[in-house]
């Protein structure tokens, strides 16, 4: 009978790190088995034949490096699973420092409107409305990624809280339409790039990751020099970072009239999240 030992060791073997594969094999055992933490105290004997098919997931991802959230079609953000599949960004942890800077700006606040440029899986909006009294919209050029943006903010209840549009950036705001907060994780990874990132990246959205310029700046470029004409005042700008983004990021923020400028570390110590309030007209 096949072992979960064995069934990580196939992951190891394939180069994944080994507390990753233990993660990974818990993930699969919880999906394809519905087996999880209480069946382990009960004393629950796992059923081999649904090992199997455990193993035979883990040949799969070994032998493709297709990401597990692809596998088991979800991936955990904030203590909520969201659907993911190849027409959206899977969420990383790291996205959850703007989210939760977001969150504390709009509740400080007491805003009501904000807006999540490039929503993908719409994870950084449902949550955003879920932990907030605010009114989100997500925007993207997808529309698959909106539907399954929709599919996931139904599934968390967020009826007119997290509402989703089809927009090239900001070619669908309505005239006159303002915000409070404009938040966006931008594809960032200069098209340069491409050889070089991790083959478990390259099952994500190309659209979601990478830039035509040689900087991974033209998103941020866009979305900044516009962003000031459809902020209320004093309205907020949050953004992910790539790696050594921070500096240049936060040059093209104070050239179009955003001050009080503010950068946030990840957990390695990486410029992450950047956060600008547009100047009030004097």
């Amino acid at each position: 009978m096949t072992t979960i030992l064995e069934i990580v060791k196939i992951l190891t073997d394939a180069g994944i790190e080994p507390n990753e594969a233990n993660i990974e094999v818990k993930l699969l055992i919880e999906h394809f088995c519905g087996y999880g933490v209480k069946d382990i105290v009960m004393g629950k004997k796992l059923d081999s034949a649904k090992l199997e098919i455990v193993k035979e997931k883990a040949l799969y991802r070994a032998k493709t490096r297709e990401p597990i959230q692809h596998i088991i079609g979800y991936a955990d953000f904030m203590g909520e699973k969201f659907i993911v599949n190849p027409s959206v960004l899977i969420p990383r942890d790291e996205t959850e420092i703007l989210v939760r800077k977001a969150i504390e700006i709009i509740n400080l606040n007491n805003f009501k409107t904000a807006l999540d440029v490039g929503t993908g899986s719409g994870c950084i909006a449902c949550m955003i409305a879920k932990y907030t009294d605010c009114q989100i919209i997500g925007l993207d050029i997808s529309l698959d990624a909106l539907n399954t943006a929709l599919d996931n903010a139904s599934r968390l209840n967020l009826f007119n809280k997290a509402i989703f549009r089809k927009s090239d950036i900001f070619s669908n705001v309505k005239p006159g339409e303002k915000f409070d907060v404009i938040v966006s994780n931008p594809p960032y990874i200069p098209i340069k790039e491409k050889a070089e990132i991790q083959k478990e990246v390259k099952f994500d959205p190309e659209i979601s990751l990478f830039t035509n310029d040689n900087e991974g700046l033209s998103f941020y470029e866009d979305i900044t020099f516009k962003a000031p004409d459809i902020l209320n005042q004093g309205g907020y700008l949050l953004f992910e970072l790539g790696v050594n983004q921070a500096g240049k990021v936060a040059r093209i923020m104070k050239e179009n009239n955003f001050t009080d400028i503010e950068i946030v570390k990840d957990l390695a110590q990486i410029d992450r999240v950047i956060i600008g309030k547009v100047k009030s007209p004097d």
